[in-house]
């Protein structure tokens, strides 16, 4: 057997085993697309077959027995624009001309068999080229919008047409070259045989081991964004991802994900105008959460046609579906969409299985991250709790304590000498302590209503200039000595109340920190868009630790000793709340031992007044607040 031989030998070999599998799978299947895969490996096969009869009793072709081959070798272009209809639409003048084309072809075999006249041998010729030559560039166009195997496939498919039809046009060139040319010809005719045998074998029966290596790049450019998705901001935007890389897989037109929902007992989908809830058993996907099997649908309005009119709408005619379900808890199901069912939907179906399995995968971590934030909010609030009650219990005691023990004493000096004079000292002290309580309830008041962004009230003309020098001369004493660098008006429209509340805390604060004698800077300076205040004082300083946390609710800094000094932690975060209702910046700078300096900028344009019942609770406050 020479070489050529065997090469043909091949090809032939190869081309009944495909027809083997093909037919096997119409048989199981018989849909309009592998009907006419097998058919058209069908046609082949007796073509081969008749071949081997001959060469096998060694007897000549009979006239009527070369014009069936010839004829059934003209049908083949026809079947393959047939098979490019079953996925894609062949426009109809394509479609009439390769009928009328293959009607001419047989009736110009059998009108001028067993010897055709070379014009008539040409058209043949044509015909069978540019029928392939069509079929191979809409395959190759199909290739584009597919994913997936059936990319791969389907560029395969479109190179066995290639040169199916690059084998026809060598023969026919052949007859036309003399005789001892022809052996090269012949060559070349065996070898684009060869390979169109094997680009139709990986196209329409690739082995187990060539669609998973095929498999692999879509897995893999899924995979490489699955690490990031649990991290999104929320389940909608790992659901629209999912979705994509669905439809960039499968190169279907549209994917959608349906996430079950215990409470509703229904899958939610996410729509155009917001979230849709159906029931488990709705629609081709619901199908596939209820039966946890993956389905593929031909007819989709056929198949549902309770939803027929949907799926027309939305032009989807093929649905592929497949729960998603990790271990045994069922999170959804991932459906894809097409205008038309998928030449290969085998593969397009284990491949939309196994992404529903990642999908699984990515959103089950994202429920555990979610659980574990939530776990960590009630933690942090549990701490935030615990923080507060210990603050409050230890910054309440200590009012009350006096106010107890004043109060006690009166009362049993009044019971012994009732006419002895009244204790001014002691009472002094009982409204002191009081005044001390009303502080710290109005702070936590406050605290609450910073957590609603409602501190505001009316805002009217403020220079904080002159509100600096007021504040100050409030806190005047022997111990401390506050020196304030205003120079010039700078007035913005501001709540009045709520940035001496500011100033207050801020200045208390440099002082209460600060050892005696100290000197507490304020200045204060502006320009055309905006104010800033900057309060320095020479105390115990912040650690660097502390100051990203510093306008935390509760939080103090580590090197504060809650004996030497009171507070809750609470006058910080008022005052960064304060600033930013006002749309200010508040920052801080400190080093330890060295004091601590805090800088305000506030926006000299303001924001619509309050609403009338913000200004009414901010006038019952009263002006007393500290830290």
């Amino acid at each position: 057997m020479s070489a050529g031989q065997f090469l043909q030998a091949v090809t032939q070999i190869v081309f009944v085993l495909i027809s083997l599998v093909v037919t096997r799978a119409a048989v199981r299947q018989p849909t309009a697309a592998r009907i006419d895969i097998a058919a058209f490996f069908g046609v082949t096969t007796l073509i081969i077959l008749e071949s081997w009869l001959v060469a096998a009793f060694g007897v000549t072709s009979t006239p009527l027995l070369t014009i069936f081959i010839t004829a059934l070798l003209m049908v083949l272009p026809y079947l393959l624009i047939r098979l490019v209809n079953d996925f894609t639409t062949v426009p109809t003048l394509i479609m009439r001309g390769a009928e009328a084309g293959l009607f001419l072809a047989i009736v110009a075999i059998i009108a001028f068999s067993p010897t055709l006249p070379s014009p008539i041998l040409v058209f043949l010729v044509l015909y069978f080229v540019a029928g392939n030559a069509y079929v191979a560039s809409a395959f190759l166009h199909a290739a584009g919008d597919a994913g997936g195997v059936t990319r791969r496939r389907l560029y395969a498919v479109a190179a066995g047409s290639g040169f199916l039809g690059l084998a026809i046009l060598i023969a026919g060139v052949s007859t036309f070259l003399p005789v001892a040319a022809r052996g090269v010809t012949q060559a070349l005719q065996q070898v684009a045989g060869l390979a169109c045998v094997l680009s139709y074998f990986l196209g329409f029966a690739p082995p187990p081991l060539v669609r998973r290596a095929w498999q692999e790049p879509e897995l893999r450019t899924f995979l490489s964004q699955a690490a990031r998705l649990p991290r999104l901001p929320d389940t909608a935007a790992i659901v629209r991802e999912l979705e994509h890389g669905a439809q960039q897989a499968l190169g279907a037109q549209r994917a959608a994900i349906g996430l079950w929902d215990e409470d509703t007992g229904a899958l939610r989908y996410t729509g155009a105008n917001g979230p849709l809830s159906f029931a488990a058993d709705q629609f081709i996907g619901g199908r596939a959460f209820t039966s946890q099997q993956p389905i593929f649908s031909r007819n989709a309005p056929r198949d549902d046609p309770e939803h027929a009119a949907l799926y027309r709408n939305a032009n989807a005619t093929a649905v592929l579906a497949a729960p998603i379900t990790a271990g045994q808890q069922r999170l959804g199901v991932l459906s894809v969409f097409a205008a038309r069912p998928p030449i290969f939907a085998d593969e397009d179906l284990y491949l939309l299985r196994l992404l529903a399995d990642q999908g699984a995968v990515i959103l089950e971590s994202r429920a555990l991250i979610d659980e574990a934030t939530r776990v960590q909010a009630r933690e942090e609030a549990a701490r935030l709790k615990d923080d507060f009650l210990s603050a409050a219990a230890h910054d309440l005691k200590t009012p009350l304590t006096t106010l107890i023990a004043t109060a006690q004493l009166l009362q049993r000096r009044a019971e012994r000498r009732p006419d002895e004079p009244a204790d001014l000292g002691a009472i002094q002290r009982i409204v002191n302590e009081a005044v001390r309580l009303r502080t710290i309830v109005i702070e936590l008041l406050d605290a609450a209503r910073a957590d609603q962004n409602s501190l505001l009230g009316r805002r009217e003309p403020v220079d904080l200039a002159e509100l600096a020098q007021a504040v100050v001369a409030r806190h005047t004493s022997a111990y401390h000595q506050i020196i304030v660098d205003a120079p010039e008006p700078v007035v913005g429209r501001y709540d009045r109340m709520r940035v001496t509340q500011l100033l207050e805390n801020l200045v208390e604060n440099a002082i209460k920190y600060s050892p005696d004698g100290g000197e507490v800077h304020i200045r204060v300076w502006g320009d055309n868009d905006q104010a800033t205040l900057t309060v320095r004082d020479p105390g115990i300083g912040i650690p660097a630790t502390d100051l990203p946390h510093l306008f935390e609710r509760f939080h103090r800094g580590t090197n504060v000793d809650d004996r030497q000094f009171a507070g809750m932690g609470l006058g910080l975060y008022i005052c960064r709340s304060i600033v930013e209702e006002h749309g200010g910046e508040i920052h801080a700078s400190s080093k330890p031992g060295q004091g601590s300096t805090f800088q305000v900028t506030l926006p000299r344009q303001y924001a619509p007044d309050a609403a009338p019942e913000q200004e009414a609770v901010s006038a019952q406050l009263g002006t007393e607040h500290h830290r």
